[in-house]
């Protein structure tokens, strides 16, 4: 790939059409690094340095991934922060494997994502689950572009670990995850121990929520996160977090 076609890769449009996304900076090409020796794929992720990162990239790339060596200007035209980091990486998407989705649904708990908006709550979900382990994220059609360059960032690297969907209709979920829950202010409480025994947890757009006749068709069951009530509601990812945390307690 050349210099020009990665300064594409900011927007979904061209990132869709090259199949590849762009990473920024030390910590996303180590966490690149790590996961290629266990995702083929992603061994085939191309690097573009300025020359003051050779001996750095020497030092790390044991895959022998590609390096192109480009001026400081070119790197300034397509890095997609305002200061630019010096080293970048076109990364091929995830192969998209029907089966191994299917078979997940016995494997792995699901947290489905409505309509999410904001770059920073999507990377920020991805990165809490990367930590915890042992969950999928299903994007509904209409959210937030995972390879995002914000959304990457904000993933601190869990872009690479998390098993994701994308486009997964509401109303197909529950062919694939029977018992599934969602949060309402007036659902059961939280520490409840029965909200350990759901196979799905279906969150809504940072504004508007779950449309409250799409939750009754699938039968989902309520809970809540107990506050003190001072203001209305908590932001998306931090919910997310919360229930996470819950779940692996």
């Amino acid at each position: 790939m050349k210099a020009d076609d990665v300064k594409k890769l900011q927007h979904k449009k061209y990132r869709e059409q090259l199949g590849h996304y762009l990473v920024e900076g030390e910590h996303l090409i180590l966490e690149l690094f790590k996961a290629a020796i266990f995702q083929p794929h992603l061994a085939n992720a191309q690097l573009f340095i300025t020359e003051n990162y050779a001996d750095w990239v020497h030092q790390h790339n044991k895959l022998k991934l590609r390096v192109t060596i480009i001026g400081h200007k070119a790197m300034s035209q397509i890095a997609d922060t305002q200061t630019p980091p010096g080293i970048i990486a076109a990364v091929p998407f995830a192969p998209v494997n029907g089966k191994e989705a299917a078979h997940a649904a016995h494997s792995e708990r699901a947290i489905y994502l409505h309509e999410v908006q904001d770059p920073g709550n999507l990377g920020t979900i991805l990165r809490t689950l990367g930590w915890f382990g042992g969950f999928r994220c299903l994007l509904s059609p209409g959210s937030v572009d995972p390879y995002n360059p914000k959304v990457v960032r904000a993933s601190m690297g869990a872009i690479f670990h998390v098993p994701f969907e994308q486009n997964v209709p509401l109303d197909t979920v529950q062919e694939r995850y029977p018992r599934i829950a969602c949060l309402d202010m007036q659902g059961k409480a939280l520490r409840e121990n029965s909200f350990h025994n759901y196979d799905c947890y279906v969150f809504g757009n940072e504004a508007r929520g779950v449309p409250r006749e799409q939750l009754d068709e699938l039968n989902a069951t309520a809970f809540t996160i107990t506050g003190g009530g001072a203001i209305e509601s908590l932001n998306l990812a931090t919910a997310v977090n919360i229930c996470i945390y819950e779940l692996r307690r």
